[in-house]
């Protein structure tokens, strides 16, 4: 099948490379030319672990192709899918729509035959029924099919959720939208993919309502840690004994600093003003986004405490920038709280991340980048692990140790066994954990 994917950001990329693979003739389309020229020229815009590969070897095969000329890739497209930003809109938090609604419009106006359009961007509810009005008011001679396929995409992995998913949502109020949907994915059927199709509109919430329930998830046992803390118990214990109760599962049970990202936050956000403007609020969400929102900066408190009540004129070490690991992505990062509010307490801040640090410059002032996280320790008086990067996770205690000029090492993550730290002569900290 042809397949245009308009917007070459994360999400049409990694989608697009991979129905490439399945055998399908993609053209990415990007308003950006210094994007589509870096990925003409066999340079990734992001990182993805695997990604720089797959893309060279569909490009190759000549079934991947990038542009800026919208117009060449819809052109005879089956399937024309939008993959643009919905960020959240300044003011209220709702999800800015201009993207999709700009992309919708320029579909219209180049599509030469019969067309399916997929939104394949969060959207809220109804967005679908929008994109349907605007390309049939442009377009009413051309037979144009509106469907929602969500993307259910962790960063880091992206590529093996897309080949190997849990299931596969196609919203449609239309049969023949829906079998071409369903077409694109039928490479997935040896791998015994289940694919829900649904109505449109219901598709929308099903987004939505997944990234909420996770999110919930991490923010219950990022309070149930804190419990831990001022009764003695400990969260990773609490979180196995939940976890192994299949109606919980252990998935997005690690205390840590709180999400972000780039779909966590403002989906949650976007979910909270769907609801109220439909008059139906969902309180659960409300407050799973307030706490969100203070724990990341409590965590900088946390690291405070840790260094006896003030980091005035200290030099802090931070180990991990990203929101996780395996991305570059600093959508929401934890790290730009909790550096902002050790910067506030008047701590001078020093900052490793094995491939976030050009993303967070411009995100981040009078912060000292190092080269490694022996580099970043040195003459420090706290280290703090905000992402557990796998490069994190066997540090030479012995070596940090040595290199600090005061042995506090504030684990964010649960790294590292408390006795192990202690052991090495640290003042440790962690979350959750007596």
């Amino acid at each position: 099948m042809r397949v245009a994917m308009v917007g070459a950001g994360y999400v049409g990329l990694v989608s697009g490379a991979c129905f490439a693979d399945f055998g399908h003739t993609v053209v990415c389309v990007d308003t950006a030319p210094e994007k589509i020229a870096a990925l003409k020229d066999g340079r990734i815009p992001i990182y993805e672990p695997g990604l720089d590969a797959l893309v060279a070897e569909n490009v190759r095969q000549s079934r991947l192709a990038f542009t800026t000329d919208l117009a060449e890739a819809v052109a005879g497209a089956d399937a024309v899918f939008i993959a643009v930003g919905t960020p959240s809109r300044r003011g209220d938090g709702f999800a800015d729509l201009s993207y999709v609604y700009q992309a919708a419009r320029d579909i219209a106006g180049a599509v030469t035959g019969p067309t399916v359009v997929v939104t394949k961007s969060t959207v809220p509810v109804g967005t679908g029924d929008e994109v349907e009005r605007i390309v049939r008011e442009a377009r009413p001679e051309i037979a144009i099919a509106v469907a929602s396929n969500p993307e259910f995409l962790r960063e880091g992995a992206a590529i093996s959720d897309f080949k190997r998913p849990d299931r596969i949502v196609i919203g449609a109020d239309d049969a023949h939208a829906a079998a071409v949907v369903s077409e694109l994915y039928r490479p997935l059927y040896l791998n015994h993919a289940p694919i829900l199709v649904t109505s449109r509109r219901t598709a929308e919430l099903t987004k939505y309502a997944a990234n909420a329930f996770l999110a919930t998830k991490i923010t219950f046992i990022n309070e149930i840690a804190d419990l831990c803390e001022q009764v003695g118990a400990d969260v990773q214990e609490v979180a196995r004994g939940i976890g192994l109760d299949n109606r919980i599962g252990r998935k997005f049970l690690h205390a840590g600093p709180g999400y972000g990202g780039s779909c966590f936050p403002k989906d949650t956000l976007a979910l909270v003003k769907t609801a109220q403007d439909a008059g139906s609020p969902v309180r659960l969400v409300e407050t799973v986004v307030a706490v969100n929102d203070s724990r990341k900066r409590a965590m900088a408190r946390k690291v405070v405490a840790a260094c006896g009540g003030s980091v005035r004129g200290k030099t802090i070490a931070v180990l991990g920038l990203t929101f996780k690991p395996n991305t570059d992505d600093m959508r929401d990062a934890p790290s730009l709280s909790i550096i902002a509010g050790l910067q506030d307490a008047g701590a001078k801040v020093v900052a490793y991340d094995p491939e976030g640090i050009e993303q967070a410059r411009p995100l981040l002032t009078d912060v000292a980048y190092a080269a490694d996280p022996y580099a970043c320790a040195a003459g420090a008086q706290a280290l703090v692990i905000v992402t557990e990067w796998d490069a994190f996770r066997a540090l030479d205690l012995k070596r940090l140790h040595g290199a600090m000029a005061e042995p506090v090492l504030v684990d964010l993550r649960n790294v590292y066994r408390p006795e192990d730290a202690r052991r090495h002569g640290f003042t440790y900290a962690s979350v959750g954990r007596p």
